[in-house]
């Protein structure tokens, strides 16, 4: 995923000896939705209305419902874990392999850089408060939220400060799916700006919970300044797609 001519010192480091977090969330997330009754591939959970059930429960047991969340005098302590559970539920395979695309490319550099620990504990805080920051700002909906989005908006913020100038290739439909390069900082702009307007425009309904990047890409580039300060800039060439994450 990076150009050996262009990479660092410290993305070959990373090539060589495997970014453990980034690669076990994604096999994480694949076999648990795998084993769930929505990734279709467990018989345990039967068919029909019973496989329907199956998923609603599993969706309102593990997913992020912010009417549960934000309203103190009928707050249950396990509704708190939410944030946390959610990150690992996605809502169909495309939901799933869209975000793991998006951690495999940005996850790996971003990783070396903090180191495993670091990148782990940041990777799931990041998500917890940008899961929670969508519940606080749509606090009466019943909707339930799930997916690693929020984490993965703070892993792209954070590489957009840390690894400004690395080049990455993009597929944007507007423009026939043609291979663009674009320095990263370019493509994660661009990127930001289409949440934050999806955000303003959007509801509270079913959807894409676009204020939820938003909140993730906003707190992960703000550790990254505090954390990190100026010291990205790395030239790696890393393949991406245009659009949402």
């Amino acid at each position: 995923m990076i150009d050996w001519r262009g990479a660092t010192l410290g993305a070959w480091r990373t090539l060589r000896g495997g970014p453990t977090v980034t690669y076990g969330l994604i096999a994480g997330c694949v076999l648990l939705f795998a084993l769930s009754p929505v990734g279709g591939m467990n018989p345990a959970y039967g068919t029909g209305d019973t496989l329907l059930a199956a998923q609603g429960a599993y969706f309102r047991d593990w997913g992020v419902i912010p009417d549960d969340l934000t309203h103190l005098a009928t707050l249950r302590p396990e509704a708190l874990l939410t944030p946390l559970t959610a990150l690992f539920v996605h809502g169909s395979w495309l939901h799933l392999l869209g975000n793991m695309l998006f951690l495999y490319v940005f996850g790996a550099m971003a990783e070396e850089r903090m180191g495993a620990l670091e990148f782990g504990l940041f990777y799931l805080v990041c998500g917890y408060l940008a899961l929670c920051g969508y519940a606080l700002a749509h606090a009466d909906s019943g909707q339930t939220l799930v997916g690693a989005s929020g984490a993965i908006s703070g892993v792209l913020g954070a590489f957009l400060l840390l690894f400004p100038r690395a080049r990455v290739t993009s597929l944007f439909p507007f423009l026939f799916f043609l291979p663009l390069r674009f320095p990263a900082w370019v493509v994660l702009v661009f990127w930001f700006a289409l949440q934050w307007l999806a955000a303003r425009s959007a509801g509270a309904g079913p959807g894409v919970a676009y204020l939820a990047h938003v909140i993730g890409f906003a707190l992960g580039f703000a550790y990254a300044w505090v954390r990190h300060g100026r010291k990205g800039g790395a030239r790696a060439a890393l393949p991406s797609k245009g659009g949402g994450g």
